[in-house]
């Protein structure tokens, strides 16, 4: 089993052993769009996940506990209290957070019923979609709840699921063996299942998927309007992320390339060298930084996941 920590899309997930608590946090920084106030990140050095919805941003600190601010016109922000978290996710208007005791609590807009979280405490990890929410259980089993308009609630079968990516309409799951299942929309070849198990990690935009390679090179496929799919060449990349129209990636040492950016005023990344998770949301981006790598920006700006590469 690929030992990896999964940061992302939003869901927080550190396969074998499953509960995460790191020691040390860092400072939350964001760009881009601050028309709701998601951009107005609080103060501390001792956060350790981000998570960012449409237009509202929750974080996790070091002791458990939960943050969140932007928009609150659903009541997402509104978090419930204890530091009793692990990880934390972001639909487009709704949040969702796991605990250690294995159970899910979901707050925010509930039109398709994405908050109405079964009801059992095996849950191993969490992701968020537009308008439905996604699990796996510490079995490895699949299970979804919310909007299923383009069938993105409609899990495959099995026990033997590592990482999940849920986006606007539809998800996708790594299995243990390194290979994808995707569903749901995919008008723009964006829900493509990895031709094999080449890759280290999968993340999907709305409308394009990123994938970086065991030996570190990137891989993209759907749209490609705003040449978000163009990847820099190189082997030398450790981490990717994704938003709606836009890609970046972390490379191993300090070298930065941009190209295609700005193009919306979503902003410029951070340089920092460490990076301890990434996200996006519509049109803004966030970071918790402690210390050093540096990021390549492929696309339109933005940020959503970080996982360690293999080996």
């Amino acid at each position: 089993m690929k030992q990896a920590v999964i940061v992302g899309a939003a869901f927080l997930f550190i396969v074998n052993p499953l509960v995460f608590r790191p020691a040390l946090g860092g400072q939350i920084v964001a760009w881009g769009h601050n028309t709701y106030g998601q951009c107005d990140v609080p103060k501390g050095d001792d956060y350790v996940a981000v998570a960012a919805g449409g237009y509202h941003s929750l974080a996790l600190k070091a002791d458990g506990s939960l943050v969140a601010w932007g928009d609150n016109t659903y009541g997402q922000c509104n978090v419930p209290a204890g530091n009793d978290f692990k990880a934390i996710a972001c639909g487009g208007f709704h949040s969702l957070a796991l605990k250690l005791d294995g159970s899910v609590m979901a707050w925010g807009w509930n039109n398709s019923g994405q908050c109405n979280v079964p009801f059992r405490n095996d849950f191993a990890a969490i992701a968020g979609g537009g308008y439905h929410s996604l699990a796996i259980t510490f079995d490895g089993t699949l299970v979804a709840w919310g909007d299923n308009t383009y069938g993105q609630c409609n899990v495959p079968s099995g026990k033997n699921f590592e990482d999940i990516i849920g986006d606007y309409y539809h998800s996708r799951a790594i299995k243990s063996d390194g290979s994808s299942v995707v569903w749901g929309w995919n008008r723009y070849q964006q829900s493509q299942p990895a031709p094999n198990n080449e890759y280290a990690m999968i993340v999907d935009g709305g409308h394009h998927t990123l994938a970086i390679r065991y030996d570190g090179s990137l891989a993209a496929w759907g749209w490609n309007n705003y040449h978000q799919c163009d990847v820099p060449t190189g082997t030398d990349f450790v981490a990717v992320a994704r938003g709606g129209y836009h890609s970046l990636a972390l490379k191993a040492e300090g070298s930065q390339a941009t190209w295609d950016l700005n193009k919306a005023g979503h902003g410029d990344a951070p340089v920092a060298n460490e990076f301890i998770d990434l996200e996006r949301g519509w049109r803004y981006s966030l970071a918790v930084v402690r210390e050093p790598i540096t990021l390549v920006l492929l696309g339109l700006g933005g940020a959503t996941l970080l996982r360690k590469r293999k080996g």
